[in-house]
């Protein structure tokens, strides 16, 4: 993406807040992106949020946190941070060069879904205490924050209301499985209170997944919905999506064996037209950024980092999935192996990604 495209997508992303009543503002002709400066990260900066915020009557924080979470859904945009006063640092998704993208394909086969863990440390290895009240959002997240802390290689225990216990797990109840220790939430080192924004109610009719799915999709300073849009079989519902992508996968790898063919990695491009080729490109970068996504949902304590992934991954893999099998009388070729490489590889993201939120990927939907 170049800074004009960007530029583009800032401003995509002011429109779509002003359209949902979130920004009284009018629309810039214009947003500025740059390279970061001092304190900043990623690939490049936008003061937006500062422009903005005097015109919607907002603090600029306030301003740079609603368009983050619009900016975050835009294609090409892997990951977002907020520095200072309101500067928005973006991180695009990266462009995986066709020599590197079969090396990349076999690297995430042969992890499976552990693809992205961190299993060996060059020092010595970190450790954590996570706290949340006994509040159901609150415990869900420290569950799945202590999963993928752990991915990358942290040593946590979980406490809730003044007790710490090992290895811990909770429900959608907000029942946690581990025993406690007795020691209380007061100062200690490498302790992390996570305080997200409470479910508005009982999310316990949504079921297990779902449940978790709409506590820990949105940021965590963002109210949850728990509505029935999280159960409905349809593309408006991003678990549905990740979790259908997940199960076409598996079901191409089983029309694959049918037609004599296995996955093979290789040169995916050969045969498909000029779109083609940008959404298998699309897929491949996504899947690169995948172990730096886990990396900074762990460093910044925020499970919907990895949630927002997910759904990235499931988008770029289905325009993806029409290319895989041989059409017609057409041959099983080196290319439609090495595509069906890369949607297992996608699966094996997906199928991890979900497990570390504490989510089933099932094979058939």
């Amino acid at each position: 993406m170049t800074p004009v495209e960007l530029s583009r997508t800032v401003l995509r992303a002011v429109r779509s807040a002003v359209d949902q009543g979130q920004l009284k503002v009018s629309v810039p002709e214009r947003a500025v992106v740059t390279a970061p400066g001092p304190g900043g990260c990623g690939d490049y900066a936008t003061t937006i949020a500062l422009q903005l915020a005097r015109p919607a009557g907002q603090p600029p924080l306030r301003v740079a946190e609603i368009l983050s979470g619009h900016l975050l859904r835009a294609d090409g945009v892997q990951d977002v941070v907020v520095t200072g006063p309101g500067f928005i640092n973006l991180r695009l998704v990266p462009q995986v060069s066709a020599s590197a993208s079969a090396a990349l394909v076999s690297d995430v086969l042969r992890q499976g879904s552990r693809y992205g863990y961190v299993d060996r440390l060059t020092g010595p290895r970190p450790s954590l205490r996570l706290h949340a009240a006994r509040e159901v959002r609150a415990l869900v997240v420290m569950d799945c924050l202590a999963r993928i802390l752990r991915s990358q290689g942290v040593l946590v225990t979980v406490g809730t209301d003044g007790s710490v216990g090992c290895d811990g797990s909770v429900g959608t109840d907000g029942s946690v499985s581990s025993g406690a220790s007795g020691r209380g939430p007061g100062p200690q080192p490498g302790l992390v209170r996570l305080q997200p924004v409470p479910a508005p109610g009982d999310p316990s009719s949504l079921g297990q997944d779902a449940a978790r799915w709409a506590l820990l999709h949105p940021a965590p300073h963002d109210r949850p919905r728990l509505g029935g849009e999280h159960l409905v079989q349809r593309e408006s519902n991003p678990l549905f999506r990740v979790r259908y992508a997940h199960a076409r996968t598996r079901a191409l790898s089983r029309n694959a064996a049918d037609l004599g063919f296995h996955a093979e990695p290789g040169d995916i491009h050969p045969g498909i037209d000029a779109n083609g080729d940008t959404d298998l490109t699309d897929l491949v970068g996504h899947l690169a950024a995948h172990p730096r996504v886990l990396a900074t949902a762990a460093r910044h304590h925020d499970p919907s980092r990895l949630a927002r992934h997910l759904v990235a991954v499931a988008d770029a893999l289905t325009p993806v999935l029409p290319t895989v099998l041989p059409r017609g009388a057409e041959k099983p070729s080196a290319a439609h192996r090495a595509r069906l490489a890369l949607v297992e590889a996608a699966g094996a993201v997906l199928a991890g990604g979900l497990s570390l939120l504490g989510i089933d990927a099932p094979d058939h939907l």
